[in-house]
C-alpha cells in the first residue's frame, strides 16, 4: 500500500505540545504536513503558561526536516482561537486539518463542584473547539476541502465520577463535530470525532500499572487517516484505546406507536419501548435528524391505516 502523505497540507494541532497532540504532530508532519503546534503550556488544571511544549515540538518536528511553528494562544477565548487559526494562515497561507486537542481537568463530584472549574473545563474542551472551529470553517469551505478532528472521551461517551464538566464538554463536542459534517459536506469539508485513550499526564492519578500498552503512538495513526484526503467518512466517532480502533454511533430502538398514550400505556409498553433487538441507526450525513423525524412520521402513518 502507498504510504499516506499530507505534502502541501497545513494542519493546525491544538494541545499539540504534549501527550497526544504531540504524537499527532509528529505523525503529520513526518509525512510531510506543515504543522502549527499549538499549546498554551499549562498546567492539568489549565493554569500557567510555559511556551516550552511547543516549541520543543517545533525543534523535533524541525530537526527531522519538517516544517512546524509554534503557537501558545489560548483556545479559551475567542480571540486566541482566531489567533490560531491566523497563525496557519498568516504563514502557510492555507489551513487543510484542524486537530482540536487540547484540555484540562478539574475533578469535583457533581454535588460539589463549583462554577469556576465546571467553566474551566468546558472552556478548554467545549468552547475551545468552537474557538477553533468557527474561524477555521469558513476557510475550509471557500477552499472547497477540509479535514476537521474534534476530541471527545468516553466520558462524554457514558460519564464517569466526579467529571461533569469534562463530561458536558466532551459531549457537546460530538454536536458541534455533527453540525460541522453536515453544514461541510457540499464544501468537501468533513468533520469527526476520536475518542481516544492514552496513558499521559491526564492520566495522574490513576493507578495504570495493569494497563495494555496505551501509548499516544497507538492513536496517532487513526486521527492520522481522519486527517487525510482519503478520509471517506464524515459525522462519525472513531474510538482507539489499547490498539483496538471501532466506531461509536446513536442507535434507537423501533419504538412502539400509539396515536394515544396515558402514563399506564407507558409503562405497560415499557420493555417494548426498550427492546434494542433491532437498533436503528440515522447517519449524520447526509440528513440524520430529518431522517429520525421521517421514521416516527412513517410509522405513525402505517399505523394509522392500518
Amino acid at each position: 500500500m502507498t504510504d499516506l502523505r499530507y505534502d502541501g497540507r497545513v494542519a493546525v494541532v491544538t494541545g499539540g505540545g504534549r501527550g497526544l497532540g504531540r504524537a499527532y504532530a509528529l505523525l503529520l508532519a513526518s509525512r510531510g504536513a506543515k504543522v502549527v503546534v499549538n499549546d498554551l503550556g499549562g498546567d492539568l488544571t489549565g493554569d500557567g503558561v510555559d511556551a516550552g511544549p511547543a516549541h520543543e515540538v517545533v525543534r523535533e518536528i524541525v530537526a527531522a526536516g519538517g516544517e512546524a511553528v509554534a503557537s501558545t494562544d489560548s483556545v479559551a477565548t475567542p480571540e486566541g482561537g482566531r489567533a490560531i487559526v491566523d497563525t496557519a494562515m498568516d504563514t502557510y497561507g492555507r489551513l487543510d486539518i484542524l486537530i482540536h486537542n487540547a484540555g484540562n481537568v478539574r475533578r469535583a463530584s457533581l454535588s460539589e463542584i463549583s462554577d469556576e472549574d465546571f467553566d474551566a473545563v468546558v472552556d478548554v474542551h467545549l468552547r475551545g473547539a468552537f474557538h477553533v472551529v468557527r474561524p477555521a470553517f469558513p476557510v475550509m469551505c471557500d477552499a472547497g476541502y477540509g479535514r476537521i478532528v474534534l476530541t471527545s472521551s468516553i466520558g462524554g461517551l457514558y460519564g464517569n465520577h466526579d467529571v461533569v464538566n469534562y463530561a458536558v464538554a466532551k459531549a457537546g463536542v460530538i454536536g458541534l463535530s455533527n453540525v460541522a459534517a453536515i453544514e461541510g459536506a457540499e464544501y468537501g469539508v468533513r468533520s469527526n470525532v476520536i475518542v481516544p485513550a492514552a496513558v499521559t499526564r491526564m492520566a495522574e492519578g490513576i493507578d495504570t500499572s495493569a494497563y495494555p500498552p496505551m501509548d499516544p503512538e497507538l492513536v496517532a495513526p487513526t486521527v492520522g487517516w481522519l486527517s487525510h484526503e482519503t478520509c471517506s467518512v464524515t459525522g462519525e466517532m472513531f474510538i482507539a484505546l489499547a490498539g483496538r480502533v471501532a466506531t461509536a454511533v446513536l442507535v434507537e430502538t423501533p419504538g412502539v406507536y400509539r396515536s394515544s398514550w396515558t402514563v399506564e400505556d407507558v409503562a405497560a409498553d415499557l420493555d417494548a419501548i426498550r427492546d434494542r433487538s433491532h437498533p436503528v441507526v440515522f447517519p449524520v450525513v447526509p440528513d440524520g435528524h430529518n431522517a429520525h423525524i421521517r421514521y416516527s412520521f412513517a410509522m405513525a402513518a402505517q399505523k394509522a391505516g392500518t
